[in-house]
């Protein structure tokens, strides 16, 4: 079995303007870089990425947000123009097609792993889906992908527990709004303190391992608090998939946060997570890209995850 790359050009359609750092350059960066490496070869491309359905989104959104949200939508595809949400968000007309095909690509993803079409998938979409909470856009984020993919594995598949990983630099306020106290998801997550959305510190669920730390922590000292924080409760609670919210802003280069990862730390990480899955979920693993805003690093990272995923 293979690892699938999952993208879609409506992903780039998004677009909040003008030196934006969530941009559609960054699926452009990473496509380019794995065809300079050759690592292209490696991956396997599904035919179809589907639209995500309104009972998708309801497995992690509220009715009245999906509603309001859509009406917002709207007005924006007939206007024609730019909407703000709030300073940092916003939309545009094609911003729509993009959410649903992102969330969709998620969805595929995560039946295609389970019926053991692939070994692992990732998903190169956008936008980002892991501070959009239950009913509030935020962060550059409208509906939470990894969220509704892992309760699509549960309320949908059948699974029984399945765990949720996010390295983001940010914390994944909106993944711990929509699943705390959801006993069947383990979340594990590290992020720099003291930045937005400046939460995480207090998680809200005895279901979260939040490992907050503070900026210019550097990849050694991560490593260390994985193998102490993280991996004895994910051991114990024995996940039968794992889903990654695969952030690459916490690279010594990506300037929106202020932590000291490399790409060699990425790849550790993504080896501890290949073994545990390795041991517990048949290999089953879906990643789909969060952060990263440095188009270099950003490729570099992907690239070293990818790798440890396809076995490469």
């Amino acid at each position: 079995m293979s690892t699938a790359f999952y993208t879609h050009t409506d992903c780039r359609g998004h677009d909040m303007g003008p030196g934006h750092p969530e941009c559609p350059q960054r699926l452009d960066a990473i496509e380019d870089h794995l065809l300079a490496t050759g690592l292209d070869i490696a991956l396997h491309r599904p035919d179809e990425v589907p639209l995500a359905r309104h009972e998708d989104l309801m497995l992690a959104h509220s009715e009245r947000y999906l509603v309001e949200l859509d009406e917002f939508l709207r007005q924006a595809a007939e206007t024609g123009e730019h909407r703000a949400l709030d300073p940092d968000t916003s939309v545009c007309p094609a911003t729509r097609q993009a959410m649903l095909r992102s969330v969709g690509a998620a969805i595929a993803a995560t039946d295609a792993v389970i019926d053991g079409t692939y070994a692992n998938a990732f998903c190169a979409i956008r936008p980002p889906g892991h501070h959009a909470t239950r009913s509030e856009a935020m962060g550059f984020c409208f509906y939470n992908n990894i969220a509704i993919a892992a309760r699509h594995a549960l309320d949908v598949r059948g699974l029984e527990r399945v765990a949720i990983i996010d390295f983001d630099v940010h914390h994944g306020n909106g993944t711990e709004d929509i699943v705390a106290g959801d006993d069947r998801i383990l979340m594990a997550s590290f992020f720099q303190d003291q930045i937005y959305p400046y939460s995480g510190g207090v998680p809200m669920g005895d279901n979260m391992v939040n490992v907050p730390v503070p900026a210019y922590t550097r990849g050694m000292e991560v490593r260390e608090l994985i193998d102490l924080h993280w991996m004895p409760r994910l051991e114990a609670f024995r996940p039968q998939m794992i889903f990654i919210s695969a952030g690459f802003d916490a690279h010594r280069e990506d300037d929106l946060g202020q932590l000291g990862l490399v790409e060699s730390d990425y790849a550790w990480i993504t080896q501890r997570l290949v073994d545990l899955a390795e041991r517990h979920a048949k290999g089953r693993i879906v990643s789909c890209l969060e952060g990263g805003y440095v188009l270099s690093s950003l490729a570099r990272s992907v690239a070293a995850h990818l790798r440890v995923l396809a076995g490469v």
